[in-house]
């Protein structure tokens, strides 16, 4: 899945969990920024998330390490597109990697009325 990050962003002391490791809901609300990104960018205007699922968090971040995320569309539907977000945590004082979260997000595509839209064109 790796190409450009959507999102680089460090992990501050306000992203922490009471134990102190970095949140999952940051992490979380990180990987649904880039995600709706790449959704504005492939629908060509306003998406909106209708669903996240299939989360897992296979690694740990420290305060201070650097998040990217990536992501892909997976699928498209009349109205929708299904896009895969990869959290990779590169740690502060190095390169080593370590993938920190996975998960998937659902998108809908939405006309000036807020209304659902059709997914046209070319999306790659």
């Amino acid at each position: 899945m790796r190409s450009e990050p959507l999102i680089r962003v460090t992990a501050m002391p306000t992203d922490l969990n009471p134990y102190g490791g970095v949140f999952g809901g940051w992490l979380m609300s990180q990987m649904a920024l880039g995600a709706g990104s790449l959704a504005s960018r492939v629908g060509k205007g306003k998406a909106v998330v209708v669903s996240a699922t299939d989360f897992a968090f296979p690694g740990a971040m420290q305060v201070g390490d650097e998040l990217s995320v990536y992501c892909e569309v997976v699928t498209t539907g009349n109205t929708s597109l299904t896009i895969a977000a990869e959290a990779v945590g590169r740690e502060r004082n190095g390169e080593a990697e370590t993938k920190v979260a996975q998960g998937t997000f659902k998108f809908v595509l939405l006309d000036e009325n807020d209304r659902p839209r059709a997914v046209s064109g070319q999306w790659v």
